[in-house]
């Protein structure tokens, strides 16, 4: 724990993103195996204990510190974790830090009842660093100026490999990642992620800067006000993602019956209606799908007054062959040609908007 901790430390005092992408791989290189795993998932927001929350940490330090100075100093420092870090009442015996990896597995273990007395009994093995380490990886909240992205990044860095080979195999691999690290650190053979509904990342657009473009070169699209899903067919199981990665299957299970073939997906998820584009538009407003999102029991009065369904923007991978290496004109094609093989229900496509030139693109687009 004190060389998270030292990381940790050294992290938040440095604004220097290049600095701070040699500081997570330098960790990485030189952790051992479990230790260096938990510590990139708690950086890249990997790690939930459920039983650990703002509210516990406050209780614990209104039992052991004046209620006022705990409030006056929390106040003035921001941040719940490094003030109680620094207020906990030091212990009368030396510290005995845990390991990153007896933390998580202790931390795992907690209840809403035994939270008060474990966690406690663990702030008093550890010193004011420890404690903020600790704090962090329990809560999930780092503020340390950390993206997923960058420390998967620093995690290239440290082993010489891509950061989107990294980014094809997260997902489809649970922390504290010894296939990950096996593979890059040591040499073995790739994670192997075939038959697994794995999250890939999103073929995005972009903004296109400066020069001039031609529409012929272009296609258009509406842009339409759901979210970006991927839904993924592998291993004879299926899976919706969000645009983060976050797995969403739960909570529109009537899509997942409709991919009868290996495949994986990008589209807008929607609930019918007319709200947008009319009927050819059949898309209902976002506040219909908000309706929908985040529920953990789906009712058959919501399936049926919020149907969801999944308009089609790209393919990236299908009947065992990857897409995404091809140019978007042929991805186009090879959507389309799916198109025929899944329920109307449920899926849709993406209508090109055809257009002159930009100006009447662009007319096209007030008129709509």
């Amino acid at each position: 724990m004190e060389r998270f901790a030292a990381l940790l430390d050294a992290l938040v005092y440095t604004t220097s993103r290049n600095r701070k992408l040699a500081l997570i791989a330098a960790y990485l290189r030189k952790t051992p195996d479990p230790d260096r795993g938990w510590a990139l998932a708690a950086l890249t927001g990997g790690l939930d204990f459920p039983a650990v929350k703002s509210s516990t940490i406050r209780a614990l330090m209104m039992e052991r510190v004046d209620p006022v100075l705990w409030t006056l100093s929390r106040d003035f420092v921001g941040d719940t974790a490094e003030t109680a870090s620094l207020l906990w009442p030091a212990p009368g015996r030396a510290p005995s830090p845990p390991t990153v990896s007896e933390a998580v597995e202790l931390l795992s273990s907690m209840t809403r009842k035994t939270v008060g007395t474990d966690l406690a009994a663990l702030l008093d093995r550890l010193d004011a660093p420890g404690r903020f380490a600790l704090l962090k990886l329990a809560t999930g909240g780092m503020r340390i100026g950390v993206s997923s992205r960058l420390a998967k990044t620093a995690f290239a860095k440290a082993f010489a490999v891509e950061v989107e080979q990294v980014e094809e195999y997260w997902h489809g691999l649970a922390p504290p990642y010894p296939e990950l690290f096996a593979w890059a650190a040591e040499g073995a053979p790739p994670p192997d992620i075939d038959n697994l509904p794995t999250f890939r990342p999103f073929m995005l657009a972009h903004p296109l800067e400066g020069g001039t473009v031609a529409l012929a070169d272009y296609a258009a699209e509406w842009k339409w006000d759901g979210i970006r899903v991927q839904l993924v067919r592998a291993g004879d199981q299926t899976r919706l993602f969000s645009r983060s990665g976050d797995d969403i299957s739960a909570t529109f299970p009537e899509l997942l019956d409709g991919l009868p073939f290996p495949v994986v997906l990008d589209g807008e998820l929607l609930v019918r209606g007319v709200h947008q584009g009319g009927e050819a538009g059949g898309a209902a407003s976002f506040n219909a799908l908000q309706q929908r999102l985040g529920r953990k029991v789906v009712s058959k009065a919501m399936l049926r007054d919020y149907p969801a369904f999944v308009r089609l923007y790209d393919v990236l991978i299908a009947d065992g062959r990857d897409w995404r290496a091809q140019p978007w004109h042929e991805r186009r094609a090879a959507l389309e040609a799916l198109i025929p093989r899944l329920p109307a229900a449920h899926f849709d496509l993406s209508d090109i908007v055809t257009a002159r030139d930009f100006d009447h693109l662009a007319q096209i687009r007030a008129g709509a």
